[in-house]
């Protein structure tokens, strides 16, 4: 029984520095911050001007075809990253089909471009 409990000893111990530098990380702010906060300070901060009209106002639709533009360029990037690290045991199959879902995206930036959905008036 002795073995059993000496071998949940590192999961026991990782839980307890992950406890600590948690409390320690939550009380560090208290302890450290300062305290003469000004009006500048405590003021909304939305997109670097000051706040004019109400919260629920509604916005450009182009605000949301970026966001989604990122995102969708944002997931590319992450599909990439493992393609290229088993980029030797995927062969040629693994290759053209990364060609294709690149070729993919690039035809629906040139659209998204060609329509003018990346100006800002």
């Amino acid at each position: 029984m002795d073995a059993l409990l000496l071998s949940y000893l590192p999961v026991v111990i990782f839980l307890g520095v992950a406890l600590l530098v948690g409390v320690a990380l939550t009380v560090a702010p208290f302890l450290v911050a300062y305290r003469n906060p000004d009006p500048e300070k405590l003021s909304a901060y939305e997109c670097g001007f000051n706040a004019f009209d109400d919260a629920r106002m509604k916005f450009d639709v182009r605000f949301y075809l970026v966001a989604i533009l990122f995102i969708i360029f944002d997931l590319e990037v992450a599909f990439l990253f493992p393609w290229a690290v088993s980029f030797g045991d995927i062969g040629m199959f693994g290759f053209w089909s990364m060609m294709v879902f690149l070729g993919v995206l690039t035809i629906g930036f040139i659209y998204e471009w060609k329509k003018g959905a990346l100006e800002w008036d």
